[in-house]
């Protein structure tokens, strides 16, 4: 829900537009009821204190008790009657009530009771008005109902029930305005809800967008890395030996193969979140989760990313220490794709090179290395691009740490640490069945190439 919709004003009463103004002006159901009870027990009560069992305790010479015939009565049930209305026009409400209470008491009745009907009034009032206008009807109610009382009051000018006025009305608008505090809280609460909602909702959007963009980043950048350096090979290649360009051009083929795979996967993700979203089903549909053409990559295609880059020029030395174990889903795509990012650099950046791959499975954290024997300082850490940001981001998203920096020596490395809880599956050996099923994600290696190809990479990392 957008704060827009929250914030939208309630409609108009139905009784206050419209041609039909007298047929929907009906108060509701509720509002009915509790005026017919209301006016039930004001008649009954108005009747008890017209005939009261013991009329001596509480009128003794020189005051007596009235007769009040019982026409009187139909002033209390009408005063209780409109009550219905209040929330639909609690002003004319309050004034018709107060009105025929003052009729009722002027004559001399007793109207100790009475005089609650107008008090339910002012009390709807207060809580719908603002709290300077209830408090000036409070004021000029309370001042013409005490008048009427003590004009022709039965047990004195200021006896009976003369001060139950102010404090009828005090009580009803106090009461009214703490309704009133009550709602605005509530819908303020609301507001709050729905904006946070809202940014939680933006927030998501964000997050998934950035997801999106370095998934589409690495998936796309190491592809067309090898491609390039491929297609220089190959077109150095091509007019002095033939058969090596064709080695090239098979080697630019099998990555670019693993690359639309790589996208694939991603848009089915999307289209599956987007197929469930709109799916007229509803829940349903999000119950299904996304079946992409292949699982997330891990560190189970490791050895196959090693032989593609070493098959575009780049020979990769892969050192494991440690069990390999499973791993969760977050921590072993994100170490892929540090390694795939750091290798991709390398390749594009590092002139010719070697490098060097070193996994190591820790009893609390995974750790992973990547180290060339490139350029060195005029490596990447002073060049644009996104790969160290988005290496950065994939190390934060599994909770760990990342560190760059050119060697001592010559080279780069690219280090980073990525937390594993210690009561995780049982140490087992990866299986070889990924890495077998992916071995079309770089061609076999091209020793004879290799030097053309290092030759080659020139752009500045």
């Amino acid at each position: 829900m957008s704060t827009e919709q929250a914030t939208r004003p309630a409609r108009a009463h139905p009784a206050r537009t419209g041609p039909a103004r007298w047929r929907l002006a009906w108060p509701s159901p509720r509002d009915a009821a509790i005026a017919a009870l209301v006016t039930v027990i004001g008649v009954v009560a108005a009747y008890g204190e017209a005939h009261p069992s013991q009329p001596g305790a509480y009128f003794a010479p020189p005051h007596h008790l009235p007769h009040t015939p019982d026409a009187a009565l139909l002033l209390v049930a009408g005063a209780g009657a409109v009550l219905a209305w209040r929330h639909i026009c609690p002003r004319s409400v309050l004034c018709v009530s107060t009105a025929l209470v003052v009729a009722y008491t002027l004559p001399g009745y007793e109207n100790g009771v009475a005089l609650l009907l107008p008090a339910l009034a002012l009390g709807t009032l207060a809580a719908m008005a603002p709290v300077r206008w209830s408090a000036l009807w409070a004021v000029a109610v309370t001042a013409v109902l005490m008048a009427a009382t003590a004009a022709s009051n039965p047990l004195g000018e200021f006896g009976g029930s003369f001060f139950l006025v102010p404090a009828n009305n005090a009580v009803a608008l106090f009461a009214g305005i703490a309704i009133a505090s009550r709602r605005a809280y509530l819908e303020s609460v609301r507001l709050q809800a729905a904006r946070r909602a809202e940014q939680e909702a933006q927030r998501r959007v964000a997050d998934e967008r950035l997801r999106i963009a370095r998934e589409l980043h690495d998936a796309v950048a190491h592809t067309m890395a090898t491609i390039a350096v491929q297609a220089a090979a190959a077109q150095q290649l091509l007019g002095e030996r033939p058969d090596e360009a064709a080695e090239s051009l098979k080697a630019i083929r099998a990555a670019g193969k693993d690359g639309l795979r790589e996208l694939r996967a991603i848009l089915d993700v999307l289209r599956s979140a987007a197929d469930s979203a709109t799916d007229s089903n509803g829940a349903a549909a999000a119950g299904e989760s996304a079946d992409p053409t292949q699982p997330a990559p891990g560190l189970s295609r490791l050895d196959a990313l090693a032989a593609g880059v070493t098959g575009a020029g780049l020979p990769v030395t892969v050192h494991v220490t440690g069990a390999p174990r499973d791993l969760p889903a977050v921590t072993g795509l994100s170490a892929f794709r540090i390694i795939q990012e750091a290798l991709t650099n390398t390749l594009r950046h590092a002139g010719p090179a070697t490098a060097t791959v070193s996994v190591d499975y820790g009893a609390g954290a995974l750790r992973v290395e990547v180290t060339d024997t490139g350029r060195g300082p005029d490596g990447p850490a002073g060049g644009p691009g996104h790969g160290l940001r988005g290496m950065r981001e994939r190390a934060a998203v599994a909770g760990g740490t990342l560190e760059t920096g050119p060697l001592p020596h010559g080279g780069f490395r690219v280090a980073a640490s990525l937390p594993l809880d210690d009561g995780r599956a049982d140490p087992e050996p990866d299986a070889g069945a990924d890495a077998d099923a992916d071995a079309d994600v770089g061609a076999a290696p091209l020793p004879a190439a290799t030097q053309a190809v290092s030759a080659a990479r020139k752009a500045p990392r």
